[in-house]
């Protein structure tokens, strides 16, 4: 029997947000024990809250926005791959040392990012796991379709011009961040990331799961 397993973050008010984005809450607007018909909350938060996929027009101007991700490059087989040991940006020497097949499409880092959603609430780090402008071109050289991080963003925070990011959109790579991969052990998983289908939006918080 397949197993699920619930790789996304929770979201709320302790959830850790990229530093400028809106924080998370949950407004109350209708109750039942105030006489009303339906508990009703309003969700406030940013397109990239949480768990959540990348479109191409988040850094490319005039492109194509969440509600036209192909979901099938965000459902299938997957690698879950260990770099626990890694705390700082990712070298391509470093991607190479994770022995990753040949022929992967959708690859999903884990790495010392994931410790953090274990103990929120966390205060913003100045330094993560995160790919480097040669490992975002490591990615597009072979071939991976979508690229999974286990933090809120693929790239150094203050990264000028955002290199990694137009490097993976530009070639048609999905991103994924936000990730909890802390109770995932490396190996091969089928992905089902289904972000909110969101007009022209720019990004998209996700129910993300592996299946085992």
């Amino acid at each position: 029997m397949s197993r699920l397993i619930d790789v996304s973050l929770p979201i709320g008010p302790d959830l850790l947000v990229w530093p400028g984005d809106p924080p998370v809450e949950v407004v109350p607007r209708l109750r039942l024990a105030a006489g009303d018909q339906a508990n009703v909350s309003e969700l406030r938060m940013g397109t990239h809250t949480g768990t959540h996929v990348d479109p191409p027009n988040h850094f490319v101007e005039d492109a194509t926005g969440i509600d036209v991700v192909p979901v099938d490059l965000l459902y299938g087989s997957a690698v879950v791959v260990d770099g626990r040991h890694l705390d700082r940006p990712i070298e391509p020497a470093d991607l190479d040392a994770l022995g990753l097949l040949e022929g992967a499409e959708r690859v999903l880092l884990r790495t010392a990012n994931s410790e953090l959603w274990r103990r929120l609430p966390v205060a913003f780090p100045d330094v993560y796991a995160c790919l480097t402008p040669d490992a975002a071109r490591w990615v597009v050289d072979r071939g991976i379709r979508l690229i999974g991080v286990d933090f809120l963003s693929v790239e150094a925070k203050g990264a000028e011009g955002h290199p990694v990011h137009h490097i993976l959109l530009e070639n048609g790579v999905v991103i994924i961040e936000g990730l909890n991969l802390g109770d995932v052990h490396p190996g091969s998983y089928t992905l089902s990331c289904m972000p909110l289908r969101i007009v022209d939006g720019d990004g998209g918080p996700a129910r993300a799961i592996l299946i085992e």
